[in-house]
């Protein structure tokens, strides 16, 4: 595939900044339009005259440039970016960024970026296993960075392990799988989601909830908005802000998403009921504060209405997409819920686990769906930060729902 993405390319000061040449070649090749940018280090190892005749423009490396500070280069080039690859990245590098420094032009274009960071680590096999840098990595993995390799093999210094920059070609191949997975997929399609936890009063004061941070609807509704996708996203109570484009009511407690939801999916193409709705809620809420007189407390619930299953049942009903969030038995729970509620995809996840589900920036889903009369499909997402998880799922539903449309893309 070729596409005339604009690629910030970041060269750090590492022996494998010789394979820098070649990602820039293949990047070209791709239809890119490139510019590269230097650490001081970088330039030991490989001079920017070589990658200025490959990208065909001028290598930058200061950050206190007299002749462009004036425009505030390093902003405008952060917006200019489409997408920024840092390859080889240090270990210093890589510290640079989960610290948020900014000493020179590249770690400052990282901070300023808006769009996808791509890091390639490459440094010895010692200090790639060291936790201090796995806190890094993983640091920034939860902040949305996507990490390519690094690889294992024989290494510059003679030694053998995991530290290895990934191959150019590999890099440049990823770069454009998720490119394709940004492609708007929806464009012209309504997008309805529903996010975030509810809370079902006990008096004034209190309520019953859970631990749904809400990041999961967030990051789908950023994802199908950039889909080209028009959302509407109902949320429950969060701490999270949604992009302007998108059309955002705020509900508390399940009867209000019920009513919020019903009343406006059949206007819309697709609903993806992320939320984590209360199943039960108290039959009554006490008018007062409940005081702490007595040993015991009975209280007496009362089951919600499920509104996945009742937006399937609609006469002109969305492409419907559940969620799951299990402890045990994670896909037989999951294909139950599918059958059952008549549902057209579940998007399954883990939670009590030691990594990913609610309170986290990570995630991990076991997607099912329908294919025919009989048959069901299944796709494993893997462990990743929520906002990439959201973009390979509305991707899948995209072609799961429209196959003509996401094949034209």
């Amino acid at each position: 595939m070729t596409a005339n993405l604009n690629i910030l390319y970041g060269v750090s000061g590492g022996i494998a900044a010789y394979k820098s040449a070649e990602v820039v070649r293949l990047l070209r090749k791709r239809g890119a339009q490139v510019r590269v940018v230097m650490t001081e280090a970088a330039m030991q190892f490989i001079t920017p005259l070589t990658l200025q005749a490959l990208s065909g423009q001028p290598v930058l490396s200061q950050l206190l440039d007299a002749d462009s500070e004036h425009a505030m280069d390093h902003i405008r080039l952060a917006r200019w970016a489409d997408v920024i690859l840092i390859a080889p990245a240090t270990a210093d590098f890589i510290a640079k960024c989960r610290h948020g420094l900014a000493d020179d032009l590249l770690s400052t274009l990282y901070l300023a970026a808006t769009c996808p960071v791509y890091i390639a680590p490459a440094m010895n096999q010692a200090m790639w296993s060291k936790p201090v840098v796995q806190d890094s990595i993983q640091t920034l993995r939860a902040h949305g960075v996507q990490m390519i390799g690094p690889e294992a093999g024989e290494q510059a210094c003679g030694e053998v392990g995991l530290g290895r920059m990934s191959e150019p070609s590999a890099l440049v191949d990823q770069i454009y799988a998720e490119c394709i997975d940004q492609l708007p997929c929806l464009q012209g399609l309504s997008v309805l989601i529903s996010a975030g936890p509810t809370r079902e009063p006990l008096d004034p004061v209190r309520y019953l909830s859970n631990r749904s941070s809400g990041k999961m609807g967030y990051a789908l509704a950023k994802a199908a908005l950039a889909a080209g996708a028009k959302v509407t996203l109902i949320s429950g109570p969060v701490t999270l802000s949604a992009p302007v484009e998108i059309e955002r009511i705020s509900v508390e407690t399940a009867a209000e998403m019920y009513d919020a939801v019903l009343a406006r999916a059949s206007s819309h193409s697709i609903y993806i009921g992320a939320a984590a709705v209360a199943d039960y809620s108290p039959v009554t809420m006490a008018s007062c504060k409940i005081k702490k007189n007595e040993q015991t407390l009975t209280l007496v619930l009362q089951k919600t209405r499920d509104i996945l299953a009742d937006v399937a049942a609609l006469p002109s009903r969305p492409f419907t997409v559940g969620f799951a969030a299990e402890t045990h038995a994670l896909e037989d729970y999951a294909s139950a819920k599918l059958i059952e509620k008549n549902l057209d995809m579940i998007a399954a996840n883990w939670v009590g686990q030691a990594q990913g589900g609610f309170d986290s920036e990570l995630n991990a889903l076991h997607v099912l769906w329908r294919e025919g009369s009989n048959g069901i499909c299944q796709k494993q997402l893997p462990m990743t930060n929520k906002s990439l998880l959201a973009q390979h799922l509305i991707r899948l539903i995209a072609d799961v729902f429209n196959p003509q449309l996401t094949a034209n893309t």
